[in-house]
């Protein structure tokens, strides 16, 4: 049995999760063994989406002191079911609640552990790819002892389906848990003022960095963002000028994105930004050296102002052209 953590909301599960069940399914079918997945809370409302994915059983984890992430409790619940069940290998995405939960688990059972993988062979062991250093780092590494435990890295396995969907088996799993386990909990949510679209599930971001100037002129960049269906985004640079709130910041330090298009306004690309836009499938760079780094990375590049460029593009956008 592979054995996957699925975060869900409501029922749906993150795509970052499906992604990580692609790379599941790929061990299962290597190893010669089922599919199955934890979900903490209603098992039944993920089965749908998980059946598509060849997911067999899916273990519902309930508890009265569950109703809120509390890292160990959820780690403990894990450690459970792994002495139940015995897996092959143990999987969870690459997120932070992922890598935080699985760490507690190999702590726990002192146990190897790789995060960030994209590839996994199995023969005499296993051996992962994996990124380090935010993405700028591929590793190559082997498990030569225990129960493999892997994270994978987010937006870099493609969520494909399974040739044939599962019939989904859900299992009820009740813990044992005491008071230790709720040390660390999330008390309370606070609810961001942002209006539209989140970064991590736009299809396009408008990004801006130090080369915009100014809070005010964001306003272009807005505009744009509004005109294609998006959203905006900045680099560390300008959240750091105080022009964006920290919600907004794409790289290393914040979010993580993977729209269908990118377009870089006055951003030069350091290694920490494109860790956050990497995952990207198109980047459109607009700056005024051609030999910045986004420039070099990207797919596209207007070389020129971006205070003459995005107000061209706004303008050509409303006028159909």
């Amino acid at each position: 049995m592979i054995l996957s953590l699925i975060e869900h909301e409501d029922g749906t599960p993150s795509d970052v999760s499906l992604q990580m069940l692609t790379l599941a399914r790929d061990i299962a079918e290597q190893t010669d063994s089922s599919l199955a997945a934890i979900v903490f809370g209603d098992g039944d409302a993920v089965t749908d989406a998980v059946a598509t994915q060849g997911v067999e059983d899916v273990y519902s984890v309930t508890h009265d002191r569950l109703d809120v992430y509390a890292p160990e409790a959820w780690a403990e619940s894990v450690d459970q079911l792994v002495e139940e069940l015995d897996p092959e290998a143990v999987l969870a995405a690459g997120t932070d609640r992922g890598h935080e939960v699985l760490a507690h688990v190999v702590a726990r059972r002192d146990l190897p552990m790789a995060a960030n993988c994209t590839e996994v062979d199995v023969g005499d062991a296993y051996e992962v790819t994996r990124q380090r250093w935010g993405g700028s780092l591929i590793e190559h590494a082997r498990f030569e002892s225990g129960m493999p435990v892997l994270t994978t890295a987010a937006h870099e396995i493609a969520a494909e389906p399974a040739t044939e969907a599962a019939d989904v088996t859900t299992h009820d799993f009740t813990p044992t848990l005491d008071d230790d386990d709720f040390r660390v909990r999330v008390s309370r949510r606070e609810e961001s003022d942002a209006e539209g679209i989140p970064l991590g599930e736009a299809r396009i971001v408008v990004g801006g960095g130090r080369g915009v100037g100014s809070s005010e002129d964001f306003d272009q960049l807005e505009e744009l963002a509004e005109l294609l269906g998006g959203t905006v985004g900045s680099s560390r640079a300008a959240v750091n000028e105080g022009w964006r709130p920290h919600d907004d910041q794409i790289g290393l330090t914040g979010a993580k994105i993977a729209p269908k298009l990118y377009v870089a306004c006055g951003i030069s690309g350091a290694v920490q930004h494109m860790v956050g836009c990497k995952g990207a499938d198109n980047i459109l760079a607009i700056n005024t050296d051609p030999e910045t780094s986004i420039i070099q990375k990207g797919e596209y590049a207007v070389i020129g102002d971006l205070h003459e460029v995005v107000p061209a593009l706004n303008e050509a956008i409303r006028n159909g052209q």
